[in-house]
């Protein structure tokens, strides 16, 4: 077919276009095993949140809605493992649990705090190990997982990373966690997206709030002494993943 020059221009503008564009405009949308991760923090911070907070309509809600993304993420790996199972029975039992009990601390099991946060470690360890996820699919989860850490100490008191695994974001807190997301975000060509543009406001906001966490501290204060705002952090840090993986 012969080209005029109008048509070679279209063209050649068209090739300059996707030439520009960031990588994440063609990236993968997230796979079940990554799905599944972010879920499942999703599900714990809406626990936390619904303790938290007085045990309020909303928040169960929410909380099972959670359930719900969490188990068709779950449901939709091929072929999970039996410790994939195993583990992700433990931690729904754990999430459920923790629904029933009253909304007095006193009326929650003394080990109930490490119960769960080992629960979602140990599932999280094995989705992670199977679903081998890249750099740049592992940000939603980093993001949802730096919120739990944020909503434990706000709520229930320290998070036990995966320390055993510093070299995956399980075993990481907002020391490590944080300046690898913002270089990760930085080096995105918003100009070519407007909407990772519209990302970075709302992750100036995460980056100092999380950064404000203070986990090397046992105190459970924040590093500035402000009080912790876990309904704020968790608001943006869900509108944030959404956002996120509404770009792939």
């Amino acid at each position: 077919m012969r080209h005029t020059p109008f048509l070679r221009a279209v063209l050649m503008g068209m090739i300059g276009l996707l030439a520009s564009l960031s990588p994440m405009a063609f990236a993968q949308p997230l796979t079940p095993y990554e799905q599944t991760q972010v879920f499942a923090f999703r599900a714990t911070s809406s626990l936390l949140l619904l303790r938290g907070e007085g045990l309020q309509d909303g928040h169960r809600k929410r909380l099972e809605g959670d359930m719900v993304d969490l188990d068709k993420a779950f449901t939709s790996i091929a072929s999970p493992s039996a410790e994939l199972r195993t583990t992700y029975q433990a931690l729904v039992t754990q999430l459920r649990n923790g629904a029933t009990y009253g909304p007095k601390e006193e009326d929650m099991p003394f080990r109930f705090p490490q119960d769960l946060s080992k629960s979602l470690r140990d599932f999280m360890l094995v989705a992670y190990s199977e679903g081998a996820p890249s750099a740049k699919d592992e940000l939603p989860a980093k993001i949802e997982y730096l919120a739990v850490q944020y909503l434990y100490r706000a709520y229930m008191g320290s998070f036990e990373t995966a320390r055993e695994h510093p070299d995956q974001y399980l075993g990481q807190d907002e020391r490590v966690l944080l300046p690898s997301i913002d270089k990760q975000l930085t080096d995105l060509n918003a100009k070519s997206n407007p909407e990772i543009a519209k990302l970075k406001p709302r992750w100036e906001y995460l980056k100092s709030a999380l950064g404000d966490m203070n986990s090397q501290s046992n105190t459970l204060a924040s590093a500035s002494g402000r009080a912790f705002a876990p309904i704020t952090v968790d608001r943006h840090t869900r509108a944030f993943s959404t956002q996120w993986m509404a770009l792939k």
